[in-house]
């Protein structure tokens, strides 16, 4: 029996040793800025807002523009706008522009009494208008050449809807379709000049005079200075990489099969013990996963292949770790971007998308996974707040 409480005493140390050694593993955490390009981070509801004015020419066609000049119809113009971009290639405006429109009439609609052609019974035409409209921008440049943030020159063809108003009798309120072109040349950090071109499409009674035309039309140039409001930059994606000491790992690794080694020793000790009360001592060899950090875009639940690779190698330590360990999945959100609800809404997509990667891709037995959820938390490292933007997966 004394053999048997010796024996018992130097697992029960050999063991202790083993989980200290575990405990004094060391992890350095890597933030690495992608070189791709193309890549950057979604920034917030309040950041990369735009401001602007320009004036130019206008030129309207209606129905009896053939019988005009071309300069007898050109009139100034001005416009004003407000928007956002929400990723370097995708954007947002509203804009008002206007002023006066010049034509020639024959059913003596916005006429101003002047004759034109006798001949054909026209006179001239002018009355103001207003035109409020909304346009999705599409940032060619950064779409085609990656985002860069001190380019000088961008090109954003548009498309839009709006409201085309005219106060003078006869009045008119008239849906319009919108393509245009809107040029940036970049001054400074803030500033740019620009050149909007824009053709309007509107139903042909909008001047007054319904003719065989389908829709009235008017084209329009301005140059302009558009303001960009802080945060106008975008950030380049990062990947979170946690790394150990590999001559840690391998000691420790060395350390489990060295107590493999001595527990078999010690089973065939206890064997010849000549106590008959015990017939077997089986130890079980088990590996516990590290814990492991997954980061994500701003308001992003998707996993990168970055993210996959070490979901893989995470995989094969669960797999080999023995079916009764488990593990605990933990989402979490940047309290600092988002409502409540998005974090903890977002903190759950993320825990639950690891988890499916886990199951569905690499075999993990669902029954070993735990699923929770934080919702948005405070910097919880080295305050940066895109490691809060994470879920944590940890054996126990």
């Amino acid at each position: 029996m004394r053999n048997v409480v010796v024996i018992t005493a130097m697992f029960i140390v050999s063991v202790s040793y083993a989980q200290g050694q575990a405990i004094r593993l060391k992890a350095d955490t890597l933030v690495e800025e992608s070189s791709d390009r193309y890549k950057v981070e979604t920034n917030r509801f309040f950041d990369n807002w735009f401001v602007g004015a320009g004036a130019g020419a206008q030129i309207f066609y209606g129905d009896h523009n053939k019988q005009m000049k071309f300069n007898e119809r050109l009139t100034p113009g001005f416009e004003l706008y407000v928007g956002k971009w929400f990723t370097p290639g995708i954007g947002v405006r509203l804009a008002v522009n206007g002023l006066t429109i010049k034509g020639a009439t024959q059913n003596g609609s916005h006429s101003t009494g002047e004759v034109y052609d006798a001949s054909q019974g026209l006179s001239k035409q002018q009355f103001d208008y207003y035109h409020a409209h909304g346009d999705v921008f599409f940032n060619l440049t950064n779409m085609l050449g990656g985002y860069k943030s001190d380019r000088v020159y961008t090109v954003s063809p548009y498309v839009g809807l709006g409201w085309m108003y005219t106060g003078e009798e006869p009045v008119a309120r008239e849906v319009s379709a919108n393509l245009g072109l809107f040029n940036s040349f970049r001054v400074s950090k803030s500033v740019d000049i620009t050149l909007d071109i824009r053709g309007s499409m509107v139903n042909d009674r909008f001047d007054g005079e319904a003719g065989e035309r389908r829709q009235d039309g008017l084209l329009t140039a301005a140059v302009g200075i558009k303001y960009r409001f802080k945060n106008r930059d975008w950030k380049k994606s990062t990947t979170t990489t946690i790394r150990y000491d590999e001559k840690e790992l391998s000691a420790l690794r060395d350390k489990v099969n060295q107590l493999a080694n001595d527990n078999e020793s010690l089973r065939k000790q206890l064997a010849q013990s000549g106590n008959e009360s015990i017939t077997d001592v089986i130890v079980e060899k088990r590996v516990i996963a590290a814990p492991v950090l997954l980061t994500f875009p701003i308001n992003k639940s998707v996993i990168s292949n970055d993210m996959r690779v070490n979901l893989g190698f995470l995989a094969k330590v669960m797999k080999e770790g023995g079916t009764d360990v488990k593990y605990r999945i933990t989402g979490y959100a940047d309290k600092g971007t988002g409502s409540e609800s998005t974090n903890k809404r977002l903190s759950k997509e993320r825990a639950q998308a690891v988890c499916n990667v886990l199951v569905r891709e690499f075999g993990v037995p669902l029954s070993q996974l735990e699923v929770s959820h934080e919702g948005g938390v405070d910097n919880m490292y080295y305050d940066d707040p895109r490691l809060s933007r994470a879920v944590i997966t940890i054996g126990y």
